[in-house]
This record gives structure tokens, C-alpha cells and sequence, in this order.
């Protein structure tokens, strides 16, 4: 834990505390955030409070007492429920605004921990309680140099992957066929040999399947690959080693000499959205205007639909992305949720918008790093379909 940075930042936006809160591990962010060892046996509440000035606070159960004691500031103890509400109305006696884990009407789900309860005492107790959104994604989904060094390693492996893999299907479709688990196999062993791990296998879709956007092929279902067929790739891996961050990328590509008109003005569509999304936050940044993730999704899906697409496009535009492939900074989102928080320096995030029709669908996938004074593509960028 960073103690004086988090105070600093809670003085930067005004917010006198931040209050953590667990049992049961209901909160895994408190413990990355804090540092707090991930097997602690914990059956009572406790309680961790940073003003943005002074010392910290702790409260614990007398019978697990030492919970906290890897954290620095004053301890104080409880066993009664009387007691506990007592220690937590002295703990916040000097408090107006606290962040907590929460989010107004549960949005940022991801953010939003505290349960209904618990906010039900912090609020009877005269305390206004905002939500942590920011300051979580800036102790969760910033990173340090050598992090961003990870994630330029992922993308010198995953892009030369992604265009041989293309090469690969051509390759075997001349040569008696394939199919989609069988080249999302060829990826996986791809990653065997250049160190890369990733939380759930690659996205291999033929055809209608390519229209589905969290489609998973498996053995028993997978669709073969052959002349005339449109595939997608969603590729995302990490390098194997601590701290690593993932680079997440998807292309496009056409089994033959020509895709049709339709699949050319849908992937223009699409290319053309993404375009949009990375200039709205290169613009921003170079003229140093602070940023939302909503705003950038709006600039994509108003592309879309004034295409004539706009059912069409049922995901949000891009994700965090960090040492979890989808972190806890700022979503490009103004579709599942109105992503208030802000984009900061030294973060990352996908930009993807996707159009998906019944019989295919285009994706087309970047990854866009943030530093405090300009943005960048960190890898290639797909400006046609590929022809395999």
C-alpha cells in the first residue's frame, strides 16, 4: 500500500477518508489495494479508514484481532455489536465525505461492494458516501513502466501470432480443411512457446458464430473453416511473469479472393467507429481536457448508428485492461452502464466496437495506452479485411 499517494489523491478530489470494509473476502479490492494477505481466515467485519490527513484507523474483532497489523495507524478493538457501531461513529467523528467501495445506482458493479446495510449505517451516522470508482482505478488499472514494458512484450508475440494464424487456417484449408477448435488449439500451443498465459482461451469464429460476441468454440460444436467463410480472431494473452499485463486484440479475415460488398461495408463501418474512438481520446489528452469512458463510447456508437447499425452494436466500446484482462479503470462504456470515471495517464484500455448480423460479425479491436500528455495504438491496426 501507497499510503501518501492515497492520501493524495483523496486531498486532490476533495474526499476527507476512505473507508474499506470486509468479512468473508466480500471485497477482494480492499485487499489489492491495502496489500492485505489473501488467505486471512476472516469471519468478522473489520474496518481500515485513510483520511486524507493524519494517521489510520483500524478496527478489528477481539478474536481476530491481528488482521490489520501489516498496515500502519492506530488499532482499536470491538466484540459487541453496540461496541462496533460505537467505535465506527468515533472512527468517522471527524469525517464528512468517505469513499467506499459503492457506486450509485450499482453501475460500476465491478466497484460497487458495500452492501445495502452496511451504507444504511455509514449514512444514519450524518456521513456523506461517494464511491472510490476513481480512486480504484487509479491504485488498480495505473501502471508503472515496467508494467507498460509487459504489455509492449504481450504484443510483440500476440501480433505476429494473429497474422500467422490467419496464414495457418489458409494453409490447412488448402490442405483438407479445419475448424474452429482446432485453430483456437494452434493458438494455445502458440502460446506455449512465447510464455503467455491467459485467463480464458482464445475466441476462433466462423461465419454466424463471428456474430456472437462471447462465442467460445468447443470441440463437441466447433464449425469448420473453409473457401468462402468469414472468421474472427480475439486473442488476448500476458506475459508469464509477476505484474504482467494482458494486450488484447481482435482482426478479421475472409477465406478466399474477395469478401462480399456487405462484409466490406461492414468492417468500413466498424474500422471507421474505432478510428473515432481513438481520436476523441487523442484529442482530449493532447489538449489535456479531462476525459470520460462514456464519452468515447459515444463517439463509436453514434458512428454506428447514423451507418444504419446501431441494433447492431449490443456490447460496449472497450474495457480496462491491466494485469486482469478486464481491469478496474474506466470502461469505454455508455451502453451497459454511463462510465463517469475518468481516463487516466499511465492506463490502458481497449477500443472495439463490433457490428453483428445474423449470418457474421466484425470486430475490430485495439488497444489504447494513455500517458499524461498523448495516447497511442500499441499495436497494428486492421485497415482491411484479411485475405486468407
Amino acid at each position: 500500500m501507497d499510503l501518501s499517494a492515497i492520501q493524495s489523491a483523496l486531498r486532490e478530489r476533495n474526499i476527507d477518508a476512505w473507508l474499506f470494509y470486509d468479512h468473508h473476502h466480500r471485497d477482494p479490492i480492499a485487499y489489492r489495494v491495502l496489500g492485505l494477505p489473501k488467505d486471512l481466515m476472516v469471519t468478522r467485519r473489520w474496518f481500515y479508514l485513510i483520511p486524507a490527513e493524519g494517521e489510520p484507523l483500524k478496527l478489528v474483532h477481539k478474536i481476530e484481532s491481528h488482521h490489520l497489523d501489516t498496515l500502519p495507524g492506530k488499532k482499536s478493538q470491538y466484540a459487541g455489536w453496540q461496541e462496533l457501531f460505537e467505535q465506527i461513529r468515533a472512527m468517522l467523528s471527524s469525517c464528512r465525505d468517505i469513499a467506499m467501495q459503492y457506486s450509485p445506482n450499482n453501475l460500476v458493479f465491478t466497484v460497487s461492494l458495500v452492501d445495502g446495510g452496511t451504507l444504511e449505517l455509514i449514512r444514519g451516522l450524518g456521513k456523506n458516501v461517494v464511491s472510490s470508482g476513481d480512486l480504484v482505478a487509479q491504485f488498480e488499472a495505473t501502471m508503472t513502466s515496467e508494467q507498460i514494458a509487459t504489455h509492449f512484450a504481450a504484443r510483440d508475440a500476440i501480433d505476429p501470432i494473429t497474422a500467422e494464424a490467419f496464414k495457418e487456417i489458409g494453409r490447412r484449408v488448402r490442405n483438407g480443411g479445419t475448424n474452429e477448435f482446432a485453430m483456437k488449439q494452434w493458438i494455445l500451443e502458440a502460446f506455449r512457446r512465447e510464455n503467455l498465459i491467459s485467463d480464458d482461451p482464445p475466441v476462433v469464429a466462423v461465419n454466424a458464430n463471428s456474430g456472437d460476441p462471447h462465442y467460445d468454440p468447443r470441440a463437441e460444436t466447433s464449425k469448420p473453416i473453409g473457401e468462402g467463410d468469414f472468421v474472427l480472431l480475439d486473442i488476448w494473452a500476458k506475459k508469464n511473469v509477476p505484474g504482467a499485463v494482458y494486450y488484447d486484440i481482435t482482426w478479421t479475415g475472409f477465406v478466399g479472393k474477395a469478401p462480399s460488398d456487405t462484409m466490406r461495408q461492414v468492417f468500413s463501418t466498424v474500422r471507421e467507429a474505432r478510428d473515432a474512438g481513438v481520436r476523441t481520446v487523442q484529442d482530449a489528452v493532447t489538449a489535456g481536457r479531462a476525459i470520460a469512458g462514456w464519452e468515447v463510447d459515444r463517439a463509436v456508437r453514434n458512428h454506428i448508428k447514423n451507418a444504419g447499425f446501431g441494433d447492431y452494436f449490443i456490447h460496449r466500446t472497450g474495457h480496462s485492461i491491466n494485469t486482469e484482462v478486464h481491469a478496474n479503470g474506466a470502461n469505454m462504456d455508455d451502453l451497459e452502464i454511463h462510465d463517469e470515471r475518468r481516463i487516466l495517464p499511465n492506463s490502458c484500455f481497449s477500443i472495439e466496437p463490433g457490428i453483428y448480423l445474423p449470418e457474421f460479425g466484425v470486430r475490430s479491436e485495439v488497444n489504447v495506452l494513455v500517458r499524461p500528455q498523448s495516447a497511442e495504438v500499441t499495436g497494428k491496426i486492421q485497415t482491411e479485411i484479411v485475405l486468407i
